[in-house]
């Protein structure tokens, strides 16, 4: 059975930044939010990076500069697991891209990854960089092992805001 992604993807003119997951969990979907599974990592990561406390999702991500979507639109899939993706029908960022000042795509775990690369990359030419997937599944990542990936997320805006005042 196809399953459709039903979240809009986050972002405004000011964001920098993407982060691009695969597709939404069965619980994101249920709640009609990224990364809303109870084990999922992604939150506490982003709290700890910013030395800050989620309230307001949302808001969160728009302060810090960040886009948040996922890759596919549309697959076949068992539960929430990622290695059972089948007929993928990618989303269009363009429009995302064109309204926003994207200047770095990070993607979340390795099929986020391998996905971007097969069905988005080839039209929009702008590299990703692979994060390791804060779900659960991935146990061989602690969550302060997660943290330093994901620091990068912070570092390359304060770049931005450093190279913009010099």
């Amino acid at each position: 059975m196809i399953v459709y992604h039903s979240l809009a993807p986050v972002y405004d003119k000011n964001c920098k930044i993407l982060i691009l997951g695969s597709f939404p969990s069965v619980k994101s979907r249920e709640l009609g939010f990224y990364y809303m599974h109870k084990t999922n990592r992604f939150w506490q990561v982003l709290e700890q990076v910013y030395e800050e406390k989620i309230i307001d999702k949302k808001s969160f991500l728009l302060k810090h500069h960040l886009a948040l979507f996922d890759v596919v639109y549309s697959c076949e899939i068992e539960n929430s697991k990622d290695t059972s993706i089948k007929k993928v029908k990618p989303n269009d960022i363009n429009k995302l891209l064109k309204e926003s000042q994207i200047k770095k795509i990070y993607t979340t775990g390795k099929k986020a990854h391998e996905l971007y690369m097969k069905y988005i990359y080839p039209k929009t030419k702008i590299s990703d960089i692979c994060l390791p997937s804060t779900s659960s599944a991935n146990a061989s990542y602690t969550l302060n092992d997660l943290k330093e990936k994901y620091q990068i997320l912070k570092d390359s805006d304060d770049d931005e805001r450093f190279i913009r005042k010099i």
